[in-house]
């Protein structure tokens, strides 16, 4: 009988899809996993010959989401599969032949997100039975690739320089929304340059004004800015970002706009004034006041919050009126300003989150606070999902974000027996939880804005 001995591969391998164009891709190599899977963004299906084919993309690279690989497929079904988290979805599944080492055989692939994962692909023990032995010790058992050899089979992929330069002024270059909109203005093929805001510096002179950064350098023209400027530097990032404007620099979202997103009780102020419905909201100075001021939004529960909060940090909820006096007198004492608002109890710790990009919604998501807390923010340990808003929840979203000039805002909406309200915007929104949730490539549609701004056509 002739050698069937079978090859060992390790716990993870490179693979190569020929037929969709994938020149090198990392899998986990998984014989708990039933199926294979690979990473796809914006899966749509459409017909051709009368057939169902799918289009779909895949960011074959973990750490560099800037290459993007259009691919189309027959479909050959759609399951039931259950995720490693227990969740059940369906999924479109495709087959195709996968070289693994000198190995090229047919797989049955589902398309699924996989952002969140560690590998974009997982090589199931259907495709391994049979024709592999795997030694969950050992990695890349039929070829490891170098830095330089991914960069030579990626080459191709690499945009051509558009010749438009965009900063993106921040605080850290490792935050997810950082790096995503990053990603996404080289993957177009722009000069994407990160400037650590409290790193510049300005000089203020009628005839030169000059931006600086890190100990002299002069800062060259941008054509645009992406400001992402954190609660406790707003101050001074928005003063930069008014420089960056006085020199004929466009920048998304200007320095009044986040000013007075962050200024809660102003904002408030123009929300009311331009007849969006809030939750009943107080404020008031001397602690004389405080049994009226708890009175007037309808009594405990109620939330009282910094004017200065974010992320759902600096949020109280008084249970009873007399823990909501004591809390409303305490944050006076120390001279501290803040809001009370009435507590939307029919929410049951659940808000929603529509992501505004230049007066459109791109993406909503519902996000549901844990067990025991009212706070339904991802950064306090809350989930999210797709959700499909009402046309009522849109209105009011798009309204919210044009009362505040912000060409992109994070508008938070809170759904009552009054109908929807308004609980706050946000103009620097996270992409993590909403990007995870929806598939949708939020920091694109960011960079899309600036380029309509600047009237750029690729």
């Amino acid at each position: 009988m002739p050698n069937t001995k079978m090859q060992i591969i390790g716990c993870e391998e490179w693979c190569t899809f020929e037929e969709l164009g994938i020149p090198a891709i990392k899998a986990r190599v998984d014989s708990g996993a039933k199926t294979s899977s690979l990473q796809a963004n914006n899966i749509k299906v459409f017909h051709k010959n009368l057939e169902p084919w799918v289009q779909f993309e895949v960011n074959p690279l973990q750490d560099n989401r800037s290459i993007s690989i259009q691919c189309k497929s027959p479909i050959y079904d759609t399951r039931i599969i259950k995720s490693s988290s227990g969740i059940a979805e369906e999924r479109i599944v495709i087959k195709k032949a996968v070289t693994v080492g000198n190995e090229t055989f047919e797989i049955e692939l589902n398309l699924a997100s996989r952002e969140t994962m560690e590998y974009r692909m997982l090589l199931g023990r259907e495709a391994i039975n049979g024709r592999f032995l795997v030694n969950p010790a050992e990695s890349f058992t039929q070829g490891q690739l170098t830095h330089a050899e991914i960069s030579h089979k990626y080459k191709t992929f690499e945009k051509e320089q558009t010749g438009l330069k965009i900063a993106l002024l921040a605080s850290n270059p490792n935050l997810y929304s950082n790096q995503r909109i990053m990603e996404a203005g080289t993957a177009k093929g722009h000069k994407m340059v990160f400037l650590n805001v409290e790193q510049a510096y300005m000089k203020l002179d009628a005839l030169q004004p000059e931006i600086r950064y890190r100990g002299g350098n002069i800062i060259s023209e941008f054509d645009a800015v992406i400001p992402r400027i954190k609660p406790s530097v707003t101050f001074y990032g928005c003063a930069m970002i008014r420089q960056f404007d006085s020199m004929g620099t466009y920048c998304l979202n200007s320095a009044e706009a986040i000013t007075n997103s962050r200024d809660k009780l102003l904002a408030t102020q123009l929300f009311a004034r331009n007849d969006i419905h809030i939750p009943i909201t107080g404020f008031a100075k001397s602690p004389l006041e405080t049994k009226d001021l708890i009175k007037m939004v309808n009594g405990a529960p109620l939330i009282i919050k910094l004017l200065e909060s974010t992320q759902g940090r600096g949020v109280v909820l008084a249970e009873t009126n007399k823990a909501a006096e004591s809390v409303i007198n305490a944050f006076k004492s120390v001279q501290t300003n803040i809001l009370v608002q009435e507590f939307i109890k029919e929410a049951n710790g659940q808000d929603i989150r529509c992501f505004v990009v230049n007066g459109k919604v791109v993406a909503s998501i519902q996000r549901q606070a844990t067990k025991g807390e009212f706070r339904a923010n991802i950064h306090q340990g809350g989930t999210a999902s797709k959700i499909k808003i009402t046309s009522e929840e849109r209105k009011l979203a798009l309204k919210a974000a044009k009362i505040l000039n912000l060409p992109v805002a994070g508008v938070d909406i809170i759904r009552s027996n009054k109908g929807p309200l308004l609980l706050e915007v946000n103009s620097s929104p996270g992409l993590e939880g909403i990007e995870n949730a929806t598939g949708q490539n939020i920091a694109n549609y960011i960079i899309e804005a600036v380029e309509k701004k600047l009237n750029y056509k690729p």
